[in-house]
């Protein structure tokens, strides 16, 4: 399996950047930021908030991490100056945590510090399981040194995320749910489909009836959204205490419903010069979007007759 993965990302990395872009296109928002802020004024004109989130992670060295801050703080400035209704994401492993904690936690509270002079949050990224327990930590010591504008995310296929979700929803948290990407080990993360979406489900309800909390239900799967749907009528819950969260360029046609409703809608939205090795790694994750790349690699694409994939099946 992992041989498998190693081959699908060399083909990736040795694809023409025009053609893993034909795809990529859909779903970042390009590689400046003022890309990113006209798809952001788009998605705030049909009543949706953002994400913003700077391209990178897996940073190598602090000139890096400082380089990536810097960007972040221009987003913010650039957020506030236009008047969008969005906050910022940030990877740990892009503010430098696994260089160093410390450098990790002042990186962070730059770009929290900027982001509190505008009323705005910050939201941790969850990455893979190398990183759980020390973005977990992260988050806690930042929220301890007195930041109300931080969230953190947490994946419910992993086996651990239940009692992570009790702890947090009992701080009065701003979580996001979302399934999980990354491939893990059965020994940490679940396997079984209906599984991972009651361990979604589950965690959603503990944040809903949690006083104080807040949960960004970030899905793209139509019965989830059902369940969540029900939850938030059964316990009325204000909307002030949660939101739906989807991709940009995955399944428009469910987020204009669900924004129909009257439900809160936050598009996360990626952009920067990162966007290859970006993308070559969520193909790799997602096997039906790497197959139909590859059939356009030898051919068989859209242009030449080929279905074209609804990017709603790759989550």
């Amino acid at each position: 399996m992992r041989g498998g993965r190693a081959l699908l990302l060399r083909l990736f990395q040795l694809t023409p950047r025009k053609v893993v872009w034909r795809f990529a296109r859909t779903y970042i928002a390009g590689e400046t930021l003022d890309e990113a802020v006209r798809t952001i004024e788009r998605l705030n004109g049909e009543g949706c908030r953002a994400t913003l989130d700077v391209l990178g992670e897996d940073v190598a060295s602090e000139p890096e991490v400082a380089a990536c801050v810097d960007e972040y703080k221009r987003a913010v400035q650039a957020i506030a100056r236009h008047g969008l209704d969005a906050n910022v994401s940030v990877k740990p492993t892009a503010m430098g945590i696994k260089l160093s904690p410390e450098l990790a936690v002042e990186s962070v509270t730059e770009v929290l510090g900027a982001a509190a002079r505008h009323g705005m949050s910050v939201r941790l990224d969850m990455e893979d399981s190398s990183v759980t327990e020390s973005t977990l930590e992260l988050y806690r010591r930042l929220r301890a040194s007195g930041f109300e504008n931080v969230g953190v995310v947490l994946q419910a296929y992993l086996r651990r995320t239940l009692v992570d979700v009790r702890r947090l929803a009992a701080d009065g948290a701003s979580v996001r749910v979302c399934k999980g990407i990354y491939v893990e080990p059965r020994e940490i993360a679940y396997k079984d489909f209906w599984l991972i979406r009651d361990s979604f489900r589950d965690a959603v309800e503990a944040l809903l009836r949690a006083p104080g909390a807040r949960v960004a239900i970030a899905t793209h799967d139509d019965w989830l959204v059902y369940q969540c749907r029900r939850l938030i009528a059964d316990l009325e819950v204000s909307r002030e205490h949660y939101e739906y969260q989807m991709l940009l360029g995955v399944d428009a046609q469910l987020r204009r419903l669900i924004v129909a409703e009257g439900h809160p809608m936050r598009v996360y939205v990626p952009y920067g010069s990162g966007w290859f090795p970006y993308s070559t790694r969520r193909l790799v994750e997602n096997p039906r979007l790497a197959g139909h790349v590859i059939r356009n690699v030898l051919g068989f694409g859209p242009e030449r007759g080929g279905r074209r994939l609804d990017p709603s099946q790759s989550r």
